[in-house]
């Protein structure tokens, strides 16, 4: 008797993307229909420094301030104002905005985590208050390291919504 074949795995659609509609032309999604839930997401990134850098940063010797306290007030302005930089973003009524800063011998590592309460997620947000917090140690501290580089943003985690839950 001879042996079955193997049966072969149904394929997969191709993923769509939602930005782009007709004709390849961008567009804003329509969230009416979709459901509120609750959503928050988490994001992280880092900035490196040299080690004469960071030892001014530590020493408070920068002539910009305290570099954590205006980034992390920075993340989370970026976070509230992510659709006014991304122009397909909705405007979202963030319920909360945590921007964490740990400095390490390498410069800083910057988390974020953002919460909401809508018809869509909160990805965007908590990416764009990465990026703004590193983009302005990185101003911060420019005048004593312009090798700086900026680094390993990327989405950790996020709840809610009808794609599910994401844990990198």
């Amino acid at each position: 008797m001879p042996t079955p074949r193997p049966r072969k795995a149904a394929p997969r659609p191709a993923p769509k993307l939602s930005h782009v509609g007709k004709n390849s032309r961008a567009r804003m999604v329509d969230v009416t229909d979709k459901a509120e839930t609750v959503r928050e997401a988490k994001a992280s990134g880092r900035i490196n420094i040299s080690k004469a850098a960071m030892a001014l940063v530590r020493e408070h010797s920068l002539e910009k301030g305290p570099v954590t306290a205006v980034a992390r007030f920075a993340g989370i302005q970026a976070a509230k104002r992510t659709s006014d930089a991304i122009p397909m973003c909705h405007p979202l009524l963030l319920s909360q905005v945590d921007v964490v800063i740990i400095p390490r011998p390498f410069g800083f590592e910057i988390t974020s985590t953002v919460k909401t309460k809508g018809q869509t997620g909160a990805e965007m947000e908590a990416l764009h208050a990465v990026s703004v917090a590193a983009l302005t140690i990185y101003d911060m501290v420019k005048a004593a390291d312009k090798k700086m580089v900026i680094g390993d943003i990327r989405l950790e985690s996020k709840t809610g919504g009808k794609s599910g839950d994401f844990r990198r």
